[in-house]
């Protein structure tokens, strides 16, 4: 529950400003699933309500040890401060790749649940074996993708990088087989800004000695 690890630190004033936080969150998130449908409202919920759910319960996970003549209710650490915590530590990589794996388990839930559903690559919807293999490598892809994400491993960077640009080629050519499409655009758009911020954000990647390395400087 947001703000309830912050009041049991018994940093009241905190605790009040996300319980309020996440209340007006989970209520435009509402408000957009009955204007807009419930696939609009669950992105909002992963673009932003999710992470900054993350956020607010690693800021109550975050140790305060005192300080000389410091008491608990003094040490409010502060969504900012534990933001630049999680910066830091790359733990926004880290959940990217949580959400990967989530992504996964939808790809694993889609393909059981629709037997039938062929997925289109390159303008083409390959059957029989090709077919099946062409379902797989989504979910299969995701895993590996999202624990090496979890495991700021480099390989999984290049990994994602291969797979994005066969996710922009693929749709690409079946934007010039289908023409316009909702889903098509929406897919798109997130996939460049989603890649736009992993480049920038690729310092992160590194191995996991140099990480615990910079950690203790």
């Amino acid at each position: 529950m947001p703000g309830l690890g912050q009041s049991l630190k018994r940093q009241g004033t905190h605790a009040a400003t996300i319980a309020v936080t996440g209340a007006a969150l989970l209520i435009v998130t509402g408000w957009i699933a009955q204007t807009s449908g419930i696939g609009s409202a669950a992105f909002f919920f992963l673009l932003l309500v999710l992470p900054w759910w993350t956020l607010q319960s690693y800021d109550a996970y975050l140790s305060n040890q005192p300080g000389a003549g410091t008491t608990s209710a003094s040490r409010t650490t502060g969504l900012w401060q534990s933001l630049r915590t999680a910066w830091s530590r790359a733990h926004d990589i880290r959940y990217l790749g949580a959400l990967f794996l989530l992504t996964a388990l939808t790809d694993i839930y889609i393909i059981a649940a629709n037997p039938s559903y062929s997925l289109t690559v390159f303008c083409m919807k390959p059957a029989g074996l090709w077919g099946i293999l062409a379902k797989a490598q989504s979910p299969t892809l995701h895993l590996l993708i999202g624990y090496g994400f979890i495991r700021l491993r480099r390989w999984a960077l290049l990994l994602y990088l291969a797979y994005a640009a066969f996710g922009l080629l693929n749709t690409t050519a079946n934007y010039a087989c289908f023409g316009y499409g909702r889903i098509r655009t929406a897919f798109l758009l997130t996939l460049i800004a989603f890649t736009a911020y992993v480049l920038w954000r690729q310092r992160g990647f590194r191995r996991s000695e140099a990480l615990a390395t910079t950690l203790t400087v």
